[in-house]
């Protein structure tokens, strides 16, 4: 807990200003997801969302600014390293191996950790995703969308992250799926990870969020409990960019 009672931040982008050659992308992005948070960053196509994860994940680098993670500062560090540092991440599209089953679809996510947890990690994935179980001898590519979602989740939980990344989620789901994939994001956060989730589908992200930034032409210009933003009179104009 930090010294105001509230859970410590396991992320802060303090100050972030990151460029493409000349053109400056994000500008001034401040942003922190807390212990057991669920906090939804929002935007619109070219809004700065992609890059900003490509920033926390050290991908891209900022010119000035800085990103924390677990109370280090990790600006200069690899993708390796933060990843040994408690990050993982949900791709878009979701990106597993189809001519690979599920179980080894969920393995390729331990293998940082050591092959004596294999098994009691798999047994936690399966008791948040108990389909997983059933599924787990079946090649990924087979699966539902719905279904891939729940093992991209479950590969990145193999490595017992301390903050889970997910990049658009809902992103190639049929309607009627997009959902239930926000169910399974909330089993998720239920089970004590912080997440902070990339989307353009403002209403559903924020009414599963605690907190919600809100991104336009690389800059925060909304931030707050979810709650409030779903009723804020300028969410829709920022959101848009317009």
């Amino acid at each position: 807990m930090s010294a105001n009672g509230q859970p410590a931040p396991l992320l802060r982008l303090e100050g972030i200003n990151t460029y493409y050659g000349q053109m400056h992308i994000l500008q001034d992005v401040n942003l922190e997801v807390r212990e057991g948070e669920l906090v939804c960053l929002l935007g619109g196509n070219a809004s700065g969302k992609s890059t900003t994860l490509k920033t926390i994940l050290g991908i891209v680098e900022p010119r000035t600014g800085a990103v924390i993670l677990d109370g280090r500062d990790v600006t200069r560090d690899s993708t390796a390293k933060r990843i040994e540092r408690g990050l993982a991440i949900v791709p878009e599209n979701r990106r597993l191996f189809g001519p690979m089953t599920v179980l080894e679809n969920l393995e390729l996510g331990a293998y940082l950790r050591p092959r004596a947890d294999l098994q009691e990690d798999l047994e936690r994935v399966y008791s948040i995703f108990p389909l997983l179980y059933e599924r787990r001898k079946q090649l990924a590519g087979t699966l539902s969308g719905g279904e891939q979602q729940m093992v991209a989740m479950g590969r990145a939980l193999m490595a017992r992250p301390k903050l889970l990344l997910m990049d658009e989620p809902s992103m190639g789901l049929a309607p009627v799926l997009v959902e239930r994939s926000f169910e399974v994001i909330q089993e998720v956060h239920r089970a004590g990870v912080a997440m902070l989730v990339v989307e353009q589908n403002a209403n559903v992200s924020l009414s599963i969020a605690d907190r919600g930034y809100v991104l336009s032409t690389g800059r925060v210009v909304l931030e707050g409990k979810a709650s409030e933003l779903l009723t804020h009179d300028e969410l829709r104009k920022a959101y848009l960019g317009r």
